[in-house]
């Protein structure tokens, strides 16, 4: 669309716009009076004259002048203004004819007859044809009227005949009775409430439609003279404000019609209710009027409707033009940044490691500057979109679509050169490379060979096949031709690498004159046996086999000596000897092995930053390539009802994630490259940050869920063709999760090689709190699957661990039968264990697909951390434990799928029921101080778990007198005794209340092993093999060169020594040594091989919990892999 086009298009409406302001003129009766209905009402309301709408024979309007004894008494003005008023009502046409004017003066005198129409015929404004006047009805008074007006008609000097009627039906002679009033006998349906709201309405109708007019007229003037912005943000301003000002208008158009269509509806009201009824001439002429104007209101609509399709197409391609060109200069400028980026690749390295790193960094930066070469040829099709639709600015787009094509391609160019040419230096340094590998090689066979074996034929002969052998190599191995590396490599040779080609050359050169010599004399002595002769060269001692290539000289290496000289002096040779020695055998190196560590260490480190920098850039282009465009207007269509206002739950608290990654993890994380090994301390000064990955993982169900039901939706697959992924979404929502799980596998590999270093307790400490927040997230997921709790979960406390279990139970109150066969029937129940409670829940099938197969879990009871106590061991199984609710009432056999799972899960509900003991135990102290010193004591939230409930206190003492306490279990009334030096938790007999039944709790699958108690209560030293084993005792006596070891701690016992000494390596510590077997025993106690968990007594001391322990039996439960 043309702006002259646009300018025609407003001169039509302009048009349009002067008829309807015409037409509403016409009606208003602007070119003879300003006068309204409304203005002159309350003297209308008077009715001393009113316009009927009834009609003459010939047409005349007939106006009636009823009886109104106080007609004398109306002020000349508002006569004036009634005549004026009522006579402009009738059509131009009707007028012309003349107007019938009826006096009723039938209840008057003659003289007010005579004063009437004398004031009549003295201010009727209009054109009159007949005047009939009803004269009194008094016989004086006719009598009188007639004799006065014979003799006093020079009076009544009028243009038109004055009639003087005796009664109503002579006036019907002059007017038909269809055109009269009730009051004059006739039939016409008149009120003039009703005629004066409709004559206010319509006028009130024309003056709304004038101004409309108007402000369309205005309106249209100032679309038609407004420029063009020149940015985005103006332009979209002016769209906005236009279309704010568009919308007024149509609503304004729209209450007009309206209101036209009510007075349309009230007009023809009478013919609604009685369809026999007919309007009078006045009401057909204000029915027309009022459809004219609706008719011309509803084009002029039309024409405006048209007029701004085209005004908002052109602002709208406006906002489009200013948008591309916004991007151009964004993009283009990104271009030239990546050009001058790439103007600075000029260096062609100068060694194998140098061009390698140099491709890297040019991968790297091609893969940073494709994102803005996509970007670049993306806006070109936009731009080419922008052409084929018709916009009016092609001449300004398609230069810029030609030259971001121009800029995208030279980069590429650019790129494709210098990737040409460091391939180029890659192979060339490959092949010098090669070289200096083959000359390495060929001076340890020339040192390596015994020169008295080859004083004999055979062995002359065997040192000369395997120098041929040797020499066989060098077609693949050595530069054949200088010249022809000239020419080959001539676009990358520089100073400095032509001389280092020459430098690698001459060595070549010279090993090949040693390899001539030696084969030369070797040929001799094979030829013709000689007189053995002493030999001069020492005797390289204790050569290796296989030799350790040097790496490639680097350049600049070699410029204090020449390589001739070096080859001949002997003591080059048995330095190339030793080095290869020294090379073969750096594992007993300490120095050796430390740089080793080290290059490790730097290479762990490399790939955590390597794969941060990765993971916050996908992340980042999730979060714009995705969820920004979930609000983006423009792709609204494109997104189905099932996703609206759904961003929140498909990608959780990704951009949280997003955020404390980019601006914060990942810049630290580089601050420590120079010293890897300290990586530590910033996974621990931010583990707390670490924690938003529990709240995404639980999300993450729901929004597994919302993929399935939408990943067909078109909005998906438009977001990942411009981004240009091969995967899908889900891949990318699953991100946080791996990444999660891969920290510990690199903190795993970095306290690898950094066992003997400053940073290995906290690489420990890190690696420690990332499996915990795992295990944390992991039983969150199942904690969020409890169906049926009524209770708030977080009113129990922290969630410590989680597991499945077989569950048989023994209550007092329960029925005996039951009783009895509740120990063969065990039910299978999935633990919970908070800091304050027990949960016992059912594990419901596992259905559906990803993560729609966790399983859920259903309530089935909660026992009280205050009221429980636990019996440790229960005979015949290494698995089961015993938890028991007040005083053993009721008791449940717990058996663990594992001895370790058992053993965890004792060490913890240790803790809790110590930890609460001791909480009471304070709350007493606290107490009893109060008592003594009369003062009163706050309380404190965190004081005791059962929040000074003293009848709980009570129990919890009671219980700490129960023999069973004391022997097979330990439950929270009891604090821990002290372990004996250099022992462990004691091992003592079953509770008294059961030692025989104890034999018989077993599953039916499991019979009952009878060895158990033997191996319990067997006494003398253990028979030690090699394997891992847990600590459960300190070690108090161990002397300072001793290896220490706590109770707890992982230790690996490598192999036996001289003098009952044993190498043991502790893991948890990485530290190893000699320790005597007499303690080491004591030390081990019954811990079995494979990091059994202790059944020490010592809570400080326990062993940390293994990965089984915190996700036993979830290998189908969400999340169960981060364990890694």
């Amino acid at each position: 669309m043309t702006l002259s086009l646009i300018s025609l298009l407003s001169q039509d409406i302009s048009g349009l716009w002067l008829l309807l302001k015409t037409s509403t003129d016409e009606i208003m009766h602007q070119d003879i009076t300003p006068l309204c209905a409304a203005d002159i009402q309350d003297q209308l309301k008077k009715r001393f004259a009113y316009l009927s709408g009834g009609r003459g024979q010939d047409g005349s309007p007939v106006i009636t002048f009823p009886d109104y004894p106080a007609f004398s008494e109306v002020p000349d003005k508002e006569f004036q203004n009634v005549m004026t008023y009522l006579t402009s009502i009738p059509s131009l046409q009707d007028a012309g004819i003349g107007f019938i004017l009826v006096i009723d003066r039938r209840q008057d005198k003659w003289t007010s007859v005579k004063a009437s129409v004398l004031r009549i015929a003295a201010s009727f404004p209009a054109n009159l044809q007949l005047v009939l006047v009803l004269r009194p009805t008094g016989f004086f008074q006719r009598t009188l009227s007639d004799l006065a007006f014979k003799f006093n008609r020079d009076d009544f000097k009028m243009k038109v005949p004055v009639i003087m009627l005796s009664s109503v039906p002579e006036l019907h002679g002059y007017i038909d009775k269809s055109q009269l009033t009730e009051d004059l006998g006739g039939t016409l349906d008149y009120c003039h409430t009703r005629w004066l709201c409709h004559r206010t309405a319509i006028e009130s109708f024309a003056l709304m439609v004038k101004q409309t007019a108007q402000m369309l007229q205005s309106f249209g003037t100032e679309l038609a003279e407004t420029e063009l912005p020149n940015d985005v943000q103006s332009t979209s301003s002016v769209l906005c404000a236009h279309t704010e000002k568009k919308d007024k208008a149509k609503e304004d158009m729209r209450l007009a019609l309206d209101e036209g269509q009510s007075i349309l509806d009230s007009i023809r009201e009478p013919l609604a209710k009685s369809p026999e009824q007919s309007l009078n001439q006045d009401q057909l002429d204000n029915q027309t009027t009022v459809q004219r104007l609706l008719a011309q209101l509803n084009e002029t609509e039309a024409a405006f409707d048209e007029f701004w399709a085209k005004h908002q197409q052109k602002l709208e391609q406006c906002l489009q033009l200013r948008h591309f060109e916004q991007d151009f200069r964004e993009v283009k400028a990104a271009l030239d940044v990546s050009a001058q980026k790439i103007a600075t690749f000029t260096d062609v390295g100068n060694s194998l490691a140098h061009v390698e790193h140099l491709l890297k960094d040019l991968a790297s930066f091609e893969e940073k500057s494709s994102a803005a070469v996509e970007r670049a040829r993306a806006l070109s099709l936009d731009g080419e979109q922008l052409i084929d639709n018709k916009h009016y600015a092609v001449d300004s787009i398609r230069p810029k679509c030609h030259e971001l094509q121009h800029l995208c391609d030279q980069l590429a160019a650019e790129v494709a050169q210098r990737k040409g040419l460091l391939h180029k230096s890659l192979e060339l340094h490959g092949l010098l490379e090669a070289s200096m590998k083959w000359c390495d090689e060929g001076i340890y066979l020339l040192a390596s060979q015994p020169v008295d074996k080859c004083q004999s034929q055979d062995g002359a002969e065997a040192a000369l096949q395997e120098i041929e052998k040797f020499l066989e190599t060098g077609a693949e191995n050595k530069i054949q031709e200088l010249n022809k590396i000239y020419q080959d490599y001539e676009p990358i040779l520089t100073q400095d690498l032509m001389e280092h080609v020459q430098k690698v050359f001459q060595k070549q050169e010279s090993m090949e004159e040693m390899f001539h010599r030696r084969q030369a004399s070797l040929k001799k002595l094979a030829a013709k046996q000689t007189r053995p002769v002493q030999p001069v060269a020492p005797r390289p001692e204790a050569l290796t086999k296989s030799p350790c290539p040097s790496p490639g000289v680097r350049r600049g290496s070699e410029n204090n000596s020449s390589e001739g000289n070096a080859l001949r002096r002997g003591p080059y040779r048995r330095a190339k000897s030793e080095m290869s020695e020294s090379r073969q055998g750096r594992s007993s190196s300490t120095g050796d092995e430390e740089e080793s560590l080290a290059i490790l260490r730097r290479h762990v480190m490399n790939e955590l930053l390597d794969t941060e920098r990765v993971y916050v850039e996908e992340l980042l282009c999730v979060l714009e390539g995705y969820a920004a465009e979930m609000d983006n207007p423009l792709m609204t269509h494109l997104i189905s009802a099932g996703l609206q206002n759904k961003k929140d739950v498909l990608f959780g608290n990704m951009e949280e994630i997003y955020h404390f990654h980019n601006r914060i993890f990942l810049r630290e994380l580089e601050n420590y490259i120079d010293c890897p090994e300290l990586v530590g301390r910033c996974f621990l000064e931010r583990m707390e940050e670490f924690q938003i990955y529990e709240k995404y993982c639980q999300n993450k169900p729901r929004s597994e869920s919302l993929w399935r039901q939408c990943s067909d939706c078109p909005f998906f697959q438009e977001c990942q063709k411009k981004l240009d992924h091969k995967l899908s979404l889900d891949s990318y929502l699953l991100k946080p999760v791996q990444r999660i799980t891969k920290y510990q596998l690199l903190l795993k590999e970095m306290l690898k090689y950094s066992k003997s270093c400053e940073g290995a307790e906290d690489l420990q400490e890190a690696l420690s709190s990332i499996l915990g927040i795992l295990k944390a997230v992991n039983d969150s997921m199942h904690l969020i699957a409890i169906t049926g709790y009524d209770g708030n979960l977080s009113d129990l406390g922290k969630l410590l661990m989680q597991g499945s279990f077989s569950v048989w139970t023994d209550h007092k109150k329960g029925h005996a039968k039951v009783k009895d066969l509740a120990r063969f029937k065990p039910m299978q129940r999935h633990l919970f264990l908070h800091e304050k409670a027990v949960l016992f829940c059912k594990k419901r099938e596992e259905n559906g697909e990803g993560y729609e197969k966790a399983p859920s879990y259903s309530y089935k009871q909660s026992l009280n951390m205050t009221a429980v106590g636990i019996t440790e061991n229960v005979k015949g199984d290494v698995k089961k434990f015993e938890i028991w609710y007040n005083a053993r009432e009721e008791v449940y056999i717990i058996q663990a799928p594992t001895p370790e799972i058992k053993a965890a899960w004792v060490n913890e509900i240790r803790k809790v029921l110590t930890s609460q003991l001791q909480a009471c135990r304070e709350a007493s102290q606290h107490r009893a101080l109060e008592q003594s010193q009369s003062l009163p004591l706050p309380a404190s939230s965190n004081t005791s778990p059962t929040k000074g409930n003293a009848r709980n206190v009570k129990k919890l003492e009671e219980r700490k007198t129960d023999p069973l306490s004391l022997e097979g279990y330990v439950s929270s009334t009891a604090l821990p005794k002290p372990p004996e030096k250099g022992k462990g938790w004691s091992k003592t007999s079953h509770p008294l209340e059961a030692p025989e039944d104890n034999d018989g709790w077993s599953s039916a699958e499991e019979p009952i092993n009878s060895s158990d108690a033997e191996e319990e209560g067997g006494v003398g030293p253990r028979k030690l093999a090699p394997g891992k084993y847990t600590v459960v005792a300190d070690d108090e006596k161990g002397s300072p060169s001793a290896l220490a070891v706590r109770s707890g701690d992982v230790v690996e016992v490598v192999e036996e020594g001289e003098e009952g000494l044993w190498y043991v390596r502790n893991l948890t510590s990485s530290k190893e040594g000699w320790v005597p077997a007499t303690s080491l025993s004591t030390l081990l106690g019954k811990s079995s091989s494979a990091q059994c968990l202790s059944s020490s007594e010592s809570s400080a001391g326990s062993a940390p919990l293994s990965n089984s322990s915190s996700c036993s039996e979830s290998c189908g439960a969400p999340l169960s892999d981060l364990q890694g």
